[in-house]
């Protein structure tokens, strides 16, 4: 990623971003869920779709959705890799709360320059792994695969590790907090009410009662041996 010739303006980077992480959501990418997820109108999320396929960084079909090309995918992971390793900076060094640094990492992914984020890299020790749990690309954009469940899928009575949260607003990672539900804590699911209810479980030896549709945003790991 470090060998991209080409400069783009933050609106075309935060384009391109959004475009890859609703593309692990969803097949296609529809420009209503791009106008939400950037805060603009329909018709300026065509408009930068059909500015950008012609860039070749996108591809744009109507009523179809938009993609990433490979060259649209370069440019969206370093933005990634740039804000998930200042969220882990801002976290280790900083001693910024993870509620926080969200906001500081969407002003500082546009500014910081390939040196410094290998830097901030190589002084993380490279990680994989931001504080919410979402992978970290690599220089190369390779990023580290993994199998994981929704809390509120996790079989009951077997203990698992939280791994990632998939909602990171700060009042979801605040609640998140206070119920001990942050990455690494270790968590096994006593029970569940029927007909969609809260979720009996204990984090970190602490008894503790999620709503279900909350616990769809916590995905837990097998607890691998010796842990």
């Amino acid at each position: 990623m470090t060998d991209q010739p080409e400069t783009y303006s933050e609106a075309i980077e935060d384009f391109l971003k959004a475009v890859y992480l609703l593309q692990q959501e969803y097949d296609r990418v529809q420009t209503s869920m791009l106008a939400d997820a950037l805060g603009i109108t329909a018709p300026s999320t065509t408009e930068m779709a059909k500015k950008l396929a012609r860039a070749n960084l996108v591809a744009h079909e109507p009523y179809r959705g938009i993609r990433l090309t490979p060259a649209g995918e370069r440019v969206a992971l370093e933005i990634v890799r740039n804000h998930r390793l200042v969220e882990l900076f801002l976290v280790q060094a900083l001693d910024y709360s993870w509620d926080e640094v969200h906001e500081e990492a969407e002003r500082l992914e546009h500014a910081v320059s390939d040196r410094l984020v290998q830097r901030i890299a190589e002084y993380l020790g490279d990680p994989r792994y931001d504080p919410h749990g979402d992978p970290i690309p690599g220089p190369d954009g390779e990023m580290a695969a993994r199998s994981l469940t929704p809390l509120s899928e996790w079989p009951l009575d077997q203990q698992g590790v939280v791994a990632r949260l998939r909602d990171q607003s700060p009042d979801m990672l605040r609640y998140l907090t206070d119920k001990g539900l942050v990455v690494g804590a270790m968590v096994r699911v006593m029970g569940r009410d029927p007909f969609d209810e809260p979720l009996h479980l204990v984090a970190d030896d602490v008894e503790q009662v999620i709503g279900s549709h909350v616990a769809q945003f916590v995905l837990v790991a097998p607890v691998k041996p010796g842990e």
